[in-house]
């Protein structure tokens, strides 16, 4: 078994020159031994889980493509982060106490040592491994936030980078031209956070695309059937054209 195991499943078989989806958000599992001290109903929450990406990730899987997704709550250890970030284990998240998560540096430490380390370093091996023709960095956003209820946030789809802009660019118009309302560095920027996405694409010059996808548009199996051949069919294209 893989020693990634625990922390990530991989989906398909990556193949040379491929598109690897990778969803550091998959999952709202709690791994035994960790109690986050919550009312269990906030791991069902946008807090917990990029709800819908799991759905999306496994009916893009197929010949050529595979997928790479967390098997731990970001509540548990934030795999989106630096290691260094303080909402690696966070305290706190749109407005709700996670009073467990108040640890000292020992316990830091283990999250790190169990979980963060292991999804990162199976991550790098598979993509050296398998060298890719893009990296799908899969994210949803809720469409309200309960911190700030009053923040609109109406695109249907943000599109994220730091450095590296070059698939975001030739899928941005690609997107506008379905007819989809698009963000561009929205609802956040790539720039603040991106931590995955900066660790294993841009600090190797691999091509990616980081997307977030509005949560209420793939909550259901069929907004995540739809969903799933749109961003294959838009990610055939970026590669393409980045190939040319």
């Amino acid at each position: 078994m893989d020693d990634y195991a625990d922390v990530a499943r991989l989906i398909g078989e990556p193949k040379f020159g491929g598109l690897l989806v990778v969803s550091d958000h998959a999952s709202n599992r709690v791994p035994d031994g960790i109690d986050l001290g919550i009312d269990p109903a906030l791991v069902d929450l946008h807090i917990a889980v990029d709800i819908g990406v799991t759905g999306v990730a496994e009916a893009m899987v197929r010949p050529g493509i595979a997928a790479y997704l967390a098997r731990v709550s970001r509540l548990v250890c934030d795999f989106n982060r630096d290691e260094g970030a303080a909402g690696l284990v966070p305290e706190t998240s749109d407005g709700h106490d996670i009073p467990g998560n108040r640890i000292d540096a020992e316990g830091r430490e283990q999250r790190l040592s169990r979980f963060f380390r292991p999804y990162h370093e199976g991550l790098e091996r598979l993509l050296d491994a398998v060298p890719q023709q893009l990296i799908l960095s899969l994210h949803s956003f809720t469409p309200s936030l309960e911190s700030d209820p009053a923040q609109a946030r109406p695109w249907e789809i943000g599109i994220l980078y730091n450095e590296d802009d070059r698939a975001a660019r030739i899928a941005i118009p690609l997107l506008e031209a379905e007819g989809l309302i698009v963000g561009d560095q929205l609802p956040y920027s790539g720039k603040v956070l991106n931590a995955t996405m900066n660790r294993h694409a841009e600090a190797d010059g691999r091509p990616y695309l980081g997307v977030e996808v509005r949560q209420d548009l793939i909550a259901d199996a069929e907004g995540q059937a739809l969903w799933a051949e749109r961003l294959a069919h838009i990610c055939n294209k970026v590669a393409l054209k980045l190939d040319m």
